[in-house]
């Protein structure tokens, strides 16, 4: 499965006025294309926080005092703000608890909708010219590498050919785009006068008729509407028809005419779209003039003639570009090896700053070496390789200073808290105990992140090659088509009204023509839950965050909800992260699960072995205040409260609480013990030397109750 996200480590505290809390602690997790990942746990526990610092949102007095959040190649942590206003919405989008405080009350639910594609839009294009740009450079200059000198003037031919037919590609595309958009709109609007001359509603009709003379002249295109005459026949009738309605205050009489134009626009815009590459080709090298053919019989045409002209011998060049590439990365990874096994000692001891960054820069400049730019799928490690081992290095020094800072402070409150009581007086505030960490524990990071990739390279090295360069080849001319698609792909605020429209009907809300214009105080809570989804699918995020989305609806409306999430996940293969404080919300929708307790994941494991076989106590204690309608037996709360993070404990954070707990939990961390591949769990109860201690009764009645209903994947299909 492709990994989209990737979070390593990842530690975050917050600076208060009584001391710093200790939020997030050591976590890690991956989320993989297509999946729902649940995080779950109660109040305080750290989950909204994690997921802030991904969408890159988090409070001004969080400090992240280590770890990875990686994304496409690239550290979250370590971006500047403009680069994550290119990622936020665009490619991971959140959903927050309460819908009402997440819209703005005074601005139209249709504004709200449509500003974000727009924004979005003009980012996407620019940023698709610049990838394309690069691509191209890229492999012209790995095919003049494969060939050698003598071939550079036929790479440059064969580069420019492309690039030649590639602009009449986009300049079809975006004529065509215009006009499919224009007949679209026109369509949508049409639609909404005819529902407003039905209920005797219509608000604004010479300006609507207006809106949809215009659109449909503009529907004009040889692959779109293509009898010109017929529209031009048809938009006049139709502003004749406008201007006697407006002296008679009564739309009945444009009726007849809408409905004509509705006629000829909704076939048009359910037309198969042709090929515009193969027809670019063919415009530029063999004729000015698009034969008369059916859209299919033209795309055979122009791809036969594409392929056996260019593509076929390009792509043969190209695959020499695209192996030499690889080769290359491939042995320049070897290098890469040799260099980071050989400066790896440096940091297994005390260095100075200067000894760092020598052999810093040195690791980094054949990491760098060692990418393969023609790659489309990034390695995370490699690329974000610069950012971790600098911020790691300097993280150390910093550290090294706070620990001064730290002990200082420490000894001073002391000293004077020991005065105090040494005269006989009570002291009303307490010792702030130094937030000391050690060295060797932050060179220990350093090292993981060079021997990770020092691993990762040698898996790669070993691995069995049989690699299709063709066919990679193929997949980066289909890159490069798609990103000049999305160079000339426009969003005006039309076609963001039309596009909102069908979100809006796409998340279930009636009448979506009517309700566009309204604001959020006219909608009940689960239907403004209903926009707040339809504003985050609004620019197609590769990761949905959902943040409690269910929290301030009732329970007849959360399932409606949960379903619709579901629902958008399938359509459109989204990786979603959701967060809860309620397992049960959960049981039907995730394929993995983490618990979370005091900042840390406490259980980790697919849905089945969280709900069939819960190992951590903190697990049980959640499956037993969960809510049964089929059973009278009454619910457990788990007693105590979690601790001050401020002060965090010694041993497992969930000892005080837990009536399962061993003398070593109050002593030290439980590490995490592998239960099988996909399970895992942070309790001493799972060391081979802990007595055996099974969940408790209402557990298991209640997964056996469980399996009984058919089991929670019987739920999820």
């Amino acid at each position: 499965m492709e990994k989209k996200l990737e979070v390593k480590d990842l530690k975050i505290s917050f600076r208060t006025s009584a001391g710093k809390v200790q939020a997030v602690r050591d976590i890690s997790f991956d989320l993989y294309k297509g999946e729902t990942l649940a995080i779950v746990g109660e109040s305080g526990s750290g989950k909204s926080v994690t997921n802030k610092a991904i969408i890159g949102i988090s409070a001004n007095n969080a400090i992240v005092e280590s770890g990875e959040i990686i994304y496409d190649g690239m550290d979250l942590l370590k971006i500047d703000e403009e680069q994550f206003h290119q990622i936020r919405g665009d490619k991971i989008a959140m959903i927050f608890q309460d819908p009402m405080s997440s819209l703005n009350p005074i601005m139209r639910i249709g504004k709200q909708l449509t500003e974000a594609m727009i924004l979005k839009n003009r980012a996407k294009r620019r940023d698709s010219r610049k990838i394309f740009n690069t691509t191209m450079a890229v492999l012209c200059d790995s095919m003049d590498h494969a060939y050698g000198d003598a071939s550079k003037e036929q790479n440059k031919a064969d580069v420019t050919k492309f690039d030649k037919f590639e602009y009449k590609h986009i300049e079809l595309e975006a004529k065509y785009n215009i006009a499919f958009e224009a007949a679209n709109e026109a369509v949508g609007a049409i639609k909404e006068l005819l529902f407003e001359i039905d209920k005797n509603g219509v608000t604004n009709g010479p300006l609507q008729i207006k809106e949809i003379a215009k659109n449909t002249k503009k529907s004009v295109d040889r692959f779109v509407v293509r009898d010109e005459a017929k529209i031009e026949e048809l938009v006049t009738k139709l502003v004749e028809a406008g201007v006697a309605a407006k002296k008679e205050k009564s739309y009945t009489g444009c009726v007849s005419v809408l409905e004509d134009i509705l006629a000829v626009l909704e076939p048009a815009v359910q037309l198969e779209k042709p090929n515009f590459f193969g027809l670019g080709y063919y415009l530029t090298y063999v004729s000015p003039e698009i034969p008369e053919l059916s859209v299919k019989e033209l795309d055979e045409k122009t791809h036969e003639i594409l392929a056996n002209d260019f593509m076929e011998p390009f792509i043969d060049r190209a695959a020499k570009g695209v192996e030499y590439s690889f080769n290359t990365s491939l042995e320049n990874k070897e290098l890469a090896v040799s260099v980071l096994e050989e400066k790896l000692p440096v940091y297994q001891q005390e260095f100075t700053r200067k000894q760092a960054m020598e052999a810093a820069k040195e690791m980094i400049d054949a990491v760098e070496k060692s990418i393969d730019r023609l790659a489309l799928v990034k390695d995370s490690r490699a690329y974000v390789f610069e950012s971790s081992i600098k911020s790691a290095i300097n993280g150390y020094f910093d550290r090294l200073k706070k620990n001064q800072k730290e002990e200082k402070r420490f000894a001073k409150q002391s000293k004077k808290h020991d005065a105090l009581l040494a005269m006989g007086k009570k002291a009303d505030w307490k010792v702030i105990p130094a937030d000391v960490v050690d060295p060797k524990i932050v060179r220990e990071q350093i090292c993981r992140i060079i021997t990770e990739l020092i691993d990762h390279y040698k898996a790669e090295i070993a691995e069995e090659k049989h690699v299709n360069f063709r066919e990679k080849a193929l997949e980066i001319v289909d890159f490069l088509k798609g990103k000049a698609s999305e160079v000339v792909y426009r969003v005006t605020p039309a076609m963001a009204k039309a596009k909102a429209i069908k979100l809006m009907d796409e998340v279930g809300i009636p009448e979506p023509h009517k309700r566009y214009k309204q604001y959020p105080f006219e909608f009940s809570g689960g239907m403004r839950q209903r926009i707040v989804i339809a504003i985050a699918l609004a620019a197609n995020p590769d990761i949905l965050i959902c943040d409690e989305p269910t929290t301030a609806l009732d329970v007849t409306i959360q399932a409606q909800i949960l379903e619709l999430i579901n629902k958008l996940k399938k359509e459109r293969n989204l990786s979603i992260i959701f967060i809860t404080h309620d397992l049960g919300v959960v049981a039907n929708m995730a394929d993995r699960i983490a618990v979370m307790y005091a900042g840390k994941i406490v259980e980790y494991g697919t849905a089945e072995d969280i709900f069939y076989s819960p190992a951590h106590p903190y697990t049980w204690a959640l499956l037993s205040s969960m809510p049964d309608l089929d059973t009278n037996e009454k619910l457990e709360a788990i007693p105590g409260t979690p601790p001050n993070m401020i002060y965090p404990p010694v041993g497992d954070a969930f000892a005080a609480r837990n009536k399962y707990a061993l003398k070593i939990d109050f002593e030290e961390q439980p590490p995490m013990f592998e239960i099988s591949e996909t399970h895992s769990a942070a309790t001493w109860l799972l060391h081979p030397d802990a007595p055996k201690v099974d969940p408790p009764k209402i557990v298991t009645d209640r997964i056996q109750r469980m399996k009984e209903r058919g089991g929670i994947e019987n739920g999820k299909q």
